[in-house]
């Protein structure tokens, strides 16, 4: 089947380039509060919808204003672009599967979205030469840390809280399907265990959080005592950025391994359809429920699944499963979580595979 995916390449940007990202993350974002703001006044006061289309058009007429001349020194895809991220969210949060938009912050993250002209693709890019090159960016340095194959359609430059550049390519490729199984299982998700399989198997539960918390609250207690902006400020901020990073990158990379792991041995799976929303406002557990990135887990199944010609299906939410013998229907007595010890763990045989 063919599918739209994203790489992402680290990015080493120069001194010209750093300048030029700062002009497009701005407009970007001024674009989206502006648009926000227009929005939000026009439904709530006139009871009127605007469309990104309009608040485009807007944004068109004003660069012909010698007051806003300074939208011209942003790449103009980097607009339309934030204004149609922009009606994607709107369409999360009618649709409730998100909430209502937030204005964008020059503190933190930032982001740009180029749209890359198919009619050069051939001059924009190259993987055998390893080049792209970005309207009023030029030629960028990157790190080509994976192979991409297919012809990309946007490009997202990012700048993460510790300081560093990423480029994402989304590209449309053809994936081939795996070789068909009968196998079926069903996965149960919990703390001890992230995920517990109908055939007795136990992935463990690395505890991140857990694992870099003294970590983390060292280099916050020295955040906090330093002179807010100041140099040594950033600099303590960077290194709490860094852990936070590090926890974040730990628990991707152990999902996406067991993720794939359970798609490559079973044709069919079983989840749970777990309030995990509910489940977070529990004060005593919501750090191990968080840890455990229950909404990822089911996200990396479904798309996985629907790439290799899998098939997923969720149970009941009020279905009870943890403690049921699937042949007899016999339930188990309670289990209480503080008796577990939680050092011997049965590994999944399909994990690093």
């Amino acid at each position: 089947m063919v599918s739209s995916i994203s790489c992402k390449l680290r990015f080493y940007p120069n001194a010209a380039q750093r300048q030029q990202l700062a002009v497009d993350f701005g407009v970007a974002r001024w674009a989206w509060n502006t648009a926000l703001d227009a929005r939000s006044f026009c439904y709530r006061a006139l009871g009127r919808s605007v469309s990104g289309a309009d608040c485009s058009r807007a944004i068109t007429e004003l660069k012909a204003d010698p007051a806003y001349a300074w939208l011209k020194d942003a790449n103009s895809t980097a607009i339309t672009q934030a204004l149609r991220d922009q009606d994607r969210a709107f369409a999360n949060f009618y649709a409730k599967r998100a909430g209502f938009p937030k204005f964008k912050s020059k503190r933190g993250p930032q982001s740009a979205r180029y749209q890359l002209d198919q009619r050069n693709i051939h001059r924009t890019f190259d993987a055998a030469t390893e080049t792209l090159v970005l309207p009023k960016l030029g030629k960028l340095k990157l790190r080509w840390s994976q192979p991409i194959t297919g012809i990309p359609k946007m490009a997202t430059v990012s700048h993460d809280a510790v300081g560093d550049y990423y480029v994402s390519i989304s590209c449309e490729i053809e994936i081939n399907e795996l070789p068909p199984t009968n196998k079926a299982v069903g996965i149960d998700l919990g703390i001890k265990d992230v995920i517990v399989t109908s055939d007795g198997a136990k992935s463990g539960n690395p505890k991140f959080i857990e694992k870099y918390k003294r970590q983390l609250k060292r280099a916050q207690q020295v955040l906090s005592r330093r002179v807010k902006w100041s140099g040594r400020w950033h600099r303590a901020r960077v290194r709490v950025a860094k852990i936070q990073r590090k926890t974040a990158r730990c628990r991707a990379d152990f999902l996406h391994k067991l993720t794939t792991g359970l798609v490559r041995a079973y044709g069919f799976i079983a989840t749970e359809d777990l309030n995990l929303s509910g489940m977070l406002k529990n004060q005593k557990l919501a750090k191990a429920v968080a840890d455990i990135s229950g909404h990822e887990l089911m996200r990396q199944l479904a798309y996985k699944a629907q790439w290799y010609g899998r098939e997923v299906v969720k149970i009941g939410r009020f279905e009870r499963s943890t403690g049921v013998c699937p042949d007899c229907g016999l339930i188990a007595p309670s289990w209480r979580l503080a008796c577990a010890d939680g050092n011997v763990n049965v590994a999944l045989p399909m994990i690093g595979t």
